[in-house]
């Protein structure tokens, strides 16, 4: 059996602006993505009678978790402007994932992010990068693609 496998190449994140409907643009030239960390909460519920003395759980809140990317640092770009202007604001954010053959829809992630982290390097024998991270605020959407 062969494999499904693929590579990350063409993986992008998207901001949306605040058309009705939105449309969404790449900011900055991304090297990596990193989709929502997703995580359930499970809190104990163990009483005095719990069956074979045996710890109990119940599902708790769920943690949508953040979401990163890694993007060539150009200090001059217009995408360094944009991550700046979306402190302490409410980003709604997409990751696609690219066509393969016999697809006719994007898998993708969406969802409601503020950016926490920018943090740009400047190596000095490779090549300048930032990484960017967002917190999610709610439950992301994934939509597989079909």
């Amino acid at each position: 059996m062969s494999t499904n496998a693929r590579i990350g190449y063409g993986v992008l994140l998207k901001i949306a602006d605040d058309n009705s409907p939105a449309n969404y643009s790449v900011v900055g030239e991304q090297t990596n993505v990193t989709p929502p960390s997703i995580a359930g909460d499970a809190v104990e519920a163990t009483h005095m009678q719990s069956p074979n003395a045996a710890r109990e759980f119940v599902p708790g809140l769920v943690d949508g978790g953040e979401v990163s990317i890694e993007i060539n640092y150009v200090p001059t770009s217009a995408g360094v402007t944009t991550f700046m202007d979306l402190l302490r604001t409410v980003a709604t954010c997409r990751i696609e994932f690219p066509l393969t053959a016999g697809q006719t829809v994007n898998a993708k992630w969406d969802f409601d992010a503020i950016l926490t982290g920018f943090e740009p390097e400047a190596p000095i024998d490779d090549k300048m990068a930032a990484t960017v991270t967002f917190k999610v605020t709610g439950l992301p959407t994934f939509t597989q693609g079909s």
